[in-house]
């Protein structure tokens, strides 16, 4: 399949389905995340930032049954994306709904929209509440402090290396992404 869903139709689906600000912001950073490592590694950057910004389509809607998250917007978005990122989407919740990560696509994606909720949770605790501040060093310290953000999923976040990235140097790739749209996230 060489077509997909546009950015903007894909917005107006998250706008439809996602009514918490947060959650939106979430699926932009990941938007921007996915986009970057496209772009470092030559990948469509197109499709995997439609897969990032989609990858939580149903949260609200299997918020309290977390087996069927992903697997709902898989069927969501039948047809309109290619099946390896309905596998991405589908696997970034492997943990739950046991659908096993295989490729750099699908590592990408579950580090990817990780790291995000780390990257935030830093920029938090700084004066200004900000992401420019945000160093990589901040952010790899906080990694080894497991009461610190603790809902983010550490080994997910150092799954990048199975998809042949150092962690400080998907830490780097994925602040730099996010600070480009620090406005839109309000960071």
């Amino acid at each position: 399949m060489t077509t997909f869903i546009k950015r903007e139709k894909a917005l107006e689906l998250l706008k439809e389905n996602l009514s918490n600000r947060n959650l939106v912001r979430h699926c932009l950073a990941a938007e921007a995340v996915m986009r970057t490592l496209a772009e470092d590694r030559g990948e469509n950057v197109e499709l995997w930032g439609i897969t990032g910004l989609l990858h939580d389509l149903d949260y609200e809607k299997t918020i309290n049954n977390h087996p069927e998250h992903g697997l709902v917007t898989a069927s969501m978005l039948q047809g309109q994306l290619p099946e390896e990122s309905i596998h991405a989407i589908k696997s970034h919740n492997s943990e739950n709904n046991g659908v096993e990560r295989s490729s750099d696509f699908d590592y990408l994606l579950a580090a990817g929209e990780s790291i995000t909720g780390l990257i935030v949770a830093v920029a938090l605790v700084y004066p200004d509440k900000k992401l420019q501040p945000v160093k990589l060093k901040s952010v790899r310290k906080r990694m080894n402090m497991t009461a610190f953000a603790r809902s983010v999923p550490r080994e997910t976040i150092r799954d990048c290396s199975k998809a042949g990235y150092e962690l400080d140097e998907f830490i780097r790739l994925s602040l730099e992404a996010m600070k480009g749209i620090a406005s839109e996230i309000g960071l």
